[in-house]
This record gives C-alpha cells, sequence and structure tokens, in this order.
C-alpha cells in the first residue's frame, strides 16, 4: 500500500482536516498523524467502463460503502482510512501496479485474472482471486462486432480480414476460441491487431479493421449508437465468462480485516444493483459516460451479467479451461488456479448469508421514459405488442438460442408463423430459418415484426 495518483480520495476520521495537513505513509507501515492516529491508504484499481466490475468500481466508489466500512474500523482501531481510486482502460496495467506494490486490490477478467496470478509469482508479490463481480455462464460479455454496413455475415467471413482485440483480455479468448471452431487459425487465419479498446472502436469507425472482438460494454455501446452491428455472440460457445477482484497476498495478511472490509462493501453494492438496477445503471453512466441504457443491457435486471461474489465452482472450472488458451499464445506457462483461488476471506465476509440465485433466464424488458422500473414480458411478441405506440427509452429481447440479451430494434427478427424470435446476429437467424424451412420461418425487419405483434 503506497500513496500514488489520486483520482478521489476520502478521508475517514473525526480528525479529517488536520490529518489532511500531516503527512501520508504507507498503508503497511502507517505514520503518526496530528492528533497521534495513524493514516492508512488503501489503493484500488479499477475499470469504469467495465460496467461488470461496478461492484468492486465504479457503483462501490458511488455509494461510498467501502469508506463506510472503513470509517466503522477507524473507530475502533484509531486509524484514519483513506481509498486511492485508480481508473484504468484494462486489467495489464492493474496488474503493473500491483505487481510493483502499487495497488492492493483489483477487479479484471478472467484472462487477465490467470496473467495476473503469473506475474505476481514471477515477481515475488504473489496475488489472489478473492471474489468475482459479474458474470455470464454461456460467455456473452464478450462479442465480435464489425461496422452496420459491412459485408460480413459469419465468423468465417473473417478468414484474411484485420480483427482489432486486446491481446490477453477475455474478449481476445472468446475469438481465437471462436476462430477455431470456424476453422480458421488464430494466428495465421486473420492479420490480428492488439489494441485498446477505445482505439479499436475508432479504427473500426475508420475502416482500418474489419472487425472488433471486445468486453462489455463496448459491443453493446457501438451497437446502441449505430456505429456497429454484432457478427458473433460470445455465448455461441457457451463457455462461462466472468470479471473478479484479486488482492495482493502481503496486503491480505496485513491488513485482512480491510479486506474483509472491501468484500463486505462489495457484497453491499451488489445487494444495491440487484434491489435498484435502474438506479445503480443511472449512476454508472453518470460516473462513467455511458448511456444508461447500455449499461443495463449488461447489468439489469435480466441483463446479460450476473452479479454474485461467490467463487462458483463453475466459474473456477471456466478459468482453468482458459490456461491453456493464454499458453497456446505465450502469454502464461502453468498455472496453479487453486493456489491463486482464496475463498477463505469471502467466506468469512458471508458467513450466515444467504446464497444470491443462480443466474436465470433473461426475458423481454421494456424501460419507458420516465420510469424508475422496467416491465418484463413472456416473450417478444408481448413486448412489441407493449412498445408499440409507448414513449420507450429502451426495449431489450433475449437471442431465441443463446439467451443473450439484446436491443429489439438492433436485433435481426424473424417470423415464423405467430411466433416472432429475435436474434443478436444475421448468422444466428439464418441458421435458424434454415434448420425451420417446413415452418416458413423467415427474416423480417424490426418495424415488420412490431407490425405483426399487434
Amino acid at each position: 500500500m503506497r500513496t500514488t495518483r489520486t483520482t478521489r480520495t476520502k478521508a475517514l476520521a473525526p480528525a479529517a482536516l488536520a490529518l489532511l495537513l500531516a503527512p501520508v505513509a504507507t498503508a503497511c507501515s502507517g505514520s503518526a498523524g496530528a492528533a497521534g492516529s495513524t493514516t492508512v491508504t488503501v489503493t484500488v484499481g479499477y475499470q469504469s467502463k467495465t460496467i461488470n466490475t461496478v461492484t468492486a468500481g465504479t457503483l462501490l466508489r458511488s455509494l461510498g460503502y467501502f469508506e463506510e466500512e472503513l470509517a466503522a474500523r477507524g473507530r475502533k482501531d484509531g486509524i484514519t482510512y483513506r481509498v486511492d481510486w485508480q481508473d484504468y482502460a484494462t486489467g495489464a496495467p492493474i496488474t503493473a501496479q500491483m505487481t510493483a506494490g502499487k495497488i492492493d486490490i483489483g477487479s479484471m477478467g478472467d484472462f487477465p485474472l490467470l496473467i495476473n496470478a503469473v506475474r505476481g509469482k514471477e515477481l515475488k508479490q504473489p496475488t489472489h482471486l478473492v471474489s468475482v463481480t459479474g458474470y455470464n455462464l454461456h460467455g456473452g460479455l464478450n462479442t465480435v462486432v464489425t461496422e452496420p454496413d459491412s459485408k460480413l455475415e459469419s465468423l468465417a467471413d473473417l478468414r484474411g480480414k484485420k480483427v482489432s482485440t486486446s491481446v490477453g483480455s477475455a474478449a481476445d479468448g472468446t475469438l481465437v476460441r471462436a476462430l477455431q471452431r470456424a476453422g480458421i487459425d488464430p494466428s495465421g487465419g486473420i492479420e490480428k491487431l492488439n489494441q485498446q479498446p477505445s482505439v479499436g472502436a475508432s479504427a473500426l469507425q475508420a475502416g482500418s479493421v474489419d472487425a472488433l472482438s471486445q468486453f462489455v460494454a463496448w459491443p453493446g455501446q457501438l451497437a446502441y449508437e449505430g456505429r456497429a452491428k454484432a457478427l458473433y455472440d460470445g455465448a455461441e460457445l457457451n463457455l462461462p465468462t466472468f470479471h473478479g477482484v484479486t488482492v495482493r497476498e502481503k496486503f491480505a495478511k496485513e491488513r485482512a480485516g480491510v479486506l474483509d472490509d472491501f468484500l463486505r462493501a462489495q457484497r453491499r453494492a451488489t445487494d444495491h444493483l440487484r434491489a435498484e438496477p435502474v438506479a445503480a445503471a443511472e449512476s454508472v453512466a453518470k460516473e462513467t459516460g455511458l448511456p444508461a441504457e447500455v449499461v443495463y443491457l449488461y447489468n439489469g435486471a435480466n441483463g446479460i451479467a450476473t452479479f454474485d461474489p461467490a467463487l462458483r465452482p463453475e466459474l473456477i472450472d471456466a478459468l482453468k479451461q482458459d490456461v491453456p488458451v493464454l499458453k497456446d499464445a505465450k502469454l502464461v506457462g502453468d498455472v496453479d488456479v487453486d493456489a491463486f483461488v482464496d475463498p477463505q476471506p469471502l467466506a468469512r465476509v458471508a458467513a450466515g448469508a444467504a446464497e444470491y440465485p443462480k443466474a436465470v433466464a433473461a426475458r423481454p424488458e421494456l424501460w419507458l421514459k420516465g420510469q424508475a422500473r422496467t416491465q418484463s414480458f413472456d416473450s417478444p411478441r408481448e413486448l412489441l405488442k407493449a412498445a408499440r405506440g409507448a414513449d420507450v427509452r429502451a426495449a431489450y429481447v433475449p437471442d431465441a438460442v443463446t439467451g443473450t440479451l439484446w436491443f429489439a430494434d438492433k436485433a435481426v427478427w424473424v417470423a415464423e408463423g405467430t411466433e416472432l424470435r429475435a436474434f443478436v446476429t444475421p448468422a444466428g437467424a439464418k441458421a435458424y430459418v434454415a434448420a425451420h424451412q417446413g415452418s416458413g420461418a423467415r427474416i423480417v425487419s424490426f418495424a415488420e415484426a412490431g407490425t405483426l405483434a399487434s
């Protein structure tokens, strides 16, 4: 724990004004303040725009729950705790800072977590995975998108094309696996550009790449703004993906109570998000500049991400399956996932608490303007019927096969008799139509789907 660049720091003891004038020491050693107390700075690395980490980052920070937990601790032990929140675009720089001993707690995706484990061990700053933020059991948090007018219709069309991604990220892992399933060599079958998400999004707009493979919330944001369309839904892999919280081992040992406070605060933020998903989406949108409609796509009541801190066995198993992908890319060697995962801190905090319910199938959902609650429906037809003539802020429908939620007006619609089905990608819709030729299934426009619904 060290004093570093501070994005927003909060004092948490009554002697705050006097302490602001006193030197702030490293959290591990502390220093005497003006009133004879000690000041401890806890540094948290997070990714504000990777919005399925919000319960350990953006939302948690805005709610102030961690500071509240530390304030209670400070009243007992006479220590003034400060939180230094540091915002990054990806997990890689968080790992770099953690292995330098400059960040104590960080949140990142499953693939970066594995790199975090390896780098920490290599540089003698071991880290441990202690909780999960948001997850999707099928992989729907990662998506490959193209330009809105692109002629590319399926993943197979990417052969020989330029694709932007962030190497070592969960989105890159999705791209590699998807290409392999499509019979394309991930290393030689495409021209891969290793770029930050924002750079890749700009490259797609400029036409300098043919596709972009990225993690939440970039695909949804680009689609919502009409700057991209989905080419491949990561849920087609049917492999869990998640983001989680990692902590420096030294910090966890020296400040076990502070780590418990963080995890307790994370659970409180999770409770808030699950109870007030619209308010949480509005809050995250305000903090990040992302459209609230995009935040809700991922973090809403039926969102692509399910929020639960539990280190579920299926998620840990998926992490182990990620190792070979990173090894093939020569980004890691062997990774002892079981040694990296430490369930004890969360077990201490959650002892006696009821488990969060597991993820359930998403339902069509309608968000009307001016409303603090959304409406859910049993079918896409009912959603479209309710939306017709209404003052709609956003409408969401799950993919008929993968279950991934998507914007209703950006989905690809299929009419089959009296049924209406939505798909995230054109390839998904075409595959369904091809498999149901005898039923009269056909692709229709969003406007035609709305007319048929009414």
